[in-house]
Parts: C-alpha cells; structure tokens; sequence
C-alpha cells in the first residue's frame, strides 16, 4: 500500500496557466479527472462505511448473543474457540476469548470498567469509524490491575468521575475488540470469570444502580446474511457516495485528510453535507459510476503495495493500525482485515509458500526450525496456525489447530524447536510438535502478541519453511 500517487493529486490541483504562442493569450484550465478524483473518494471513504455496515451486522440483536452479536454499546463475548466447522469469519483465532462492543458516542461517554487480571494479557483495542487504533488499554500500555476508562467522543466537554481515565475517540463510532489470553481449555474458565467483569456503562448512569435495558429497537432491514464486505462491494455510486457523505456527520475526517476533501470537492462530495448523486450533472454521474468498480479493483489488488516485508517466504507488515493519509493501505487493511492491531499489541507474519516459494500443499511434508535464539521475540506470547485455503481451521483427528509457547512442544537438547507440518501423522515422537495439515493447499498465520522491539524493527526474521524430503 502506498499514498495515492502524487501524478494524481496533481491533476486535481493543476491550475495551468500557459502562453499560446507567446502572445499573451491564456490557454484553458485543465478539466479536473472527475473519474480519478471519485476513485480516490471511494478509497478514502470505504474504511468508514465498512466500519458501519459491519456496526450495523453485529448490532441487530435485541440482546447480546455470545460470540455473534449484542445491541450498541454493550460487549458481546466469544468464550470458546471455534474448530472447523466455524466459518463466520476468516483466519479465526485459537489464543484469545474475544470482548468486542460497538459504541454510539454522540449522546455521552461510555465508561469502560475492568477488573484485575493478575497478570494475564489482555488488550482493548478501540478503533475510530476511520479504522485507526486510538487507544489500546491493556497489559502492554496501562498494566492488568483494575481500571475504569471514560471513552468520549470528539466534541464532548464535561467533567469526569475522579479516578476515570479519559481515552477520547476521534469519531462517535467506536469499536472495541479485547481479547484476553487464554492459556489452555481448563484455563478458559478463568477467561470467562473475567470477561463477566468487563462492564460498560453509560456516563449518565455511572454509581447508580440499573440493569441493561431488555427492549433494545432493532433495524429489520439490516441484512445480517450477507457479509459485510460484500454489502460494500454491491453498494451502486448513489448509496455508496451517500452514506459516506451521511456518516462524515458525526465521523469527521482528520485535519490531515483536508486536501484530499477539497479534491472531492469537484464531485459535490463535502465534509458534513449531504450528497445526492441525482442532482450532479451527467458528467460526475458518470464518472462516479465508473469509479466504484474501478477504485474496487485497485484496493482489492493492492497487496503489493502495502510495504510489508517479505522475509524467508513469510509477509509481515508492521505498518497497520494507524494510517495517516495512506488512504490506499487503509482500505485495503479495511477490507481484508478489518480491526488489525497496533504493531506494538500484536504482529501477524503471514505465509502460503515454503522457503523456495513452492506454494504449501499437503502432499508435501514441512519442518520450521527455530533456533534457540530464533524463536519469536515476544513479552506475552506466541502461536502458529493453520488455515486451508479458504482461510478455515483444518478438521484433523487430534482437533489441533494451533501450536506456540503454551502448548506441550518437545523441544531438542540444543533448546531449539522443531515444529512439523504434513497431513499424516508423524509418529509419536513428533506427535506433540504436530501441526496437522489438509492433502491440499494451506497456508500459516504466526502471531506474536506484544512483540519485542525486533519484531517490529525487522531485526528478528521467522525462520523458512523447509521441506522434508522423504526418507
């Protein structure tokens, strides 16, 4: 991912004032690229009305549903891992029980409370309507004894509850997403303790008594069948354009973004206005309809400009999570990843090729091998899963779909690790360091959570993948 190409934005300043002939006679101002320009305000805007439609997925609930969904501004818990047969969301997790909540700051604060993990590690990650983390409460930045946060929104102003924490959202949409570790199955009893004590309350009612209310309002016409990003992908340049320009209301966009919302200008398309593409003129309709399939394709494809690096086979980009005016990576991070991490909280090396670039595939057998001064660098913990090509857990006969630090490895006398991935089973000497595989395509996803300096730096790499040859 990149910033959007500098030729461009040059077309849209271009005020181009030459000569003719030498005598004196101005030539005409160059057209803006009406097409370009709404290409660029697709990019711009899809992170914010990702971000709604999926608000609006994982909110139509009268009252929370463990691990699917749960009205505004209370938490939903996942208390369990998934295995195979989950396939709600990509690339699932097997380390952590997930607390997310989605919050409407536009009335008052909502006061987040937290209990004492003892140690444990935990993070809530809050993202603006824009997808940048603003605040990261958790072990990593505020530590794991008890604490009390007061999330507010942009223009808010009031006084606090003394001892409350104020975190301020640059957007009235919020998005947390905690995650808190789970060290093994028996362990996941603890986790749920704890996620019971994740509280959130309304600043209105913070030291009085009350319950959650029982009859939230839901939104029958909000598609719950359908996933998110394909709502987006479907939306026509009317809708599209117009709930981004509704949603810039109460999301605006950051003094930085200033530029690029007087380059949208030329479309009618402004900050806090509403905009209706039926009243522009056939020129910018035109233009804007060609751009929503266009400016699609370009952040779908734009892999390989995010500047990740690419490192014995495995991708890893440490760049995520805020975004500045890389409008491109944004949307791209938006759309196949949406909720990404700060680096600092966790790292995802990412890799679907061995060591000499072969794409993974059952029918071949593969060993990682960690030095002892190779393996991940990390202050909380590790693991490696394995994904089919779809990006599910693998259904295998020992139900294992993660290995890592808290898992029972075998390591070597050398205090090396070796950790073996192949679709039938090693022997009982490799048993434990087993990590089974599908007979076809696969790939890996490593993450490192709160990952050591070298991480994130590049001085530590992830060894290759190596391939076994048969005996």
């Amino acid at each position: 991912m990149s910033t959007i190409p500098p030729k461009r934005h040059a077309l849209l300043l271009a005020s181009l004032l030459a000569l003719a002939g030498g005598c004196g006679v101005p030539a005409k101002q160059a057209a803006p690229d009406l097409q370009t320009i709404a290409e660029e305000a697709y990019i711009f805007g899809y992170p914010l009305v990702l971000m709604d439609v999926t608000r609006q997925v994982m909110t139509a609930v009268r009252k929370p549903v463990p691990g699917r969904a749960a009205p505004m501004n209370q938490f939903m818990h996942r208390s369990e891992f998934p295995d195979a047969t989950f396939t709600d969301v990509v690339s699932p997790n097997a380390d952590t029980y997930y607390s997310t909540a989605w919050l409407d700051l536009s009335a008052e604060p909502m006061i987040l409370s937290v209990p004492d993990t003892h140690g444990r590690y935990y993070v809530m990650q809050m993202l603006d309507g824009w997808t940048n983390v603003f605040a990261a409460p958790g072990a990593r930045t505020t530590g794991t004894a008890k604490a009390t946060f007061a999330i507010v929104g942009p223009t808010w102003q009031g006084q606090l509850p003394a001892g409350v924490q104020e975190l301020r959202s640059p957007t009235n949409m919020v998005w947390i997403i905690g995650r808190t570790q789970v060290n093994s199955k028996s362990d996941g009893l603890q986790v749920t303790g704890l996620q019971r004590q994740y509280r959130l309350t309304p600043l209105s009612r913070w030291g009085k008594r009350g319950v959650v209310p029982a009859h939230v309002p839901v939104d029958s016409s909000v598609n719950r069948s359908l996933l998110p990003t394909d709502q987006v992908e479907q939306m026509d340049a009317a809708t599209f354009f117009g709930r981004l320009a509704r949603l810039m209301k109460a999301n605006p966009p950051a003094a930085a973004d200033s530029s690029a919302i007087s380059r949208f200008a030329a479309l009618g398309l402004q900050s806090g206005q509403d905009f209706d593409l039926a009243a522009r003129d056939t020129a910018t309709q035109g233009a804007m309809t060609r751009a929503v399939p266009a400016a699609f394709a370009k952040l779908k494809d734009a892999d390989s400009q995010i500047g990740a690096r690419q490192v014995n086979g495995w991708r890893l980009n440490t760049g995520v999570g805020q975004y500045g005016t890389e409008y491109l990576k944004r949307a791209h991070i938006a759309l196949v990843g949406l909720g990404a991490n700060l680096p600092e909280d966790a790292c995802y090396p990412f890799a679907a090729t061995d060591s000499s670039g072969a794409a993974l595939n059952g029918e071949s057998s593969y060993v990682i091998h960690f030095a002892k001064d190779q393996l991940p660098p990390v202050n909380a913990f590790w693991s490696l899963t394995l994904y089919n090509d779809r990006h599910f857990f693998v259904e295998n006969p020992i139900n294992r779909y993660a290995l890592g630090d808290r898992s029972p490895l075998t390591y070597n006398a050398d205090s090396s690790l070796d950790v073996y991935i192949q679709h039938d089973n090693p022997g009982p000497d490799h048993l434990p360091n087993w990590l089974p595989a599908p007979a076809g395509s696969f790939n890996l996803i490593m993450r490192l959570y709160w990952p050591k300096p070298s991480v994130i730096d590049g001085t530590w790499q992830p060894p290759g993948i190596g391939v076994v040859q048969p005996s």
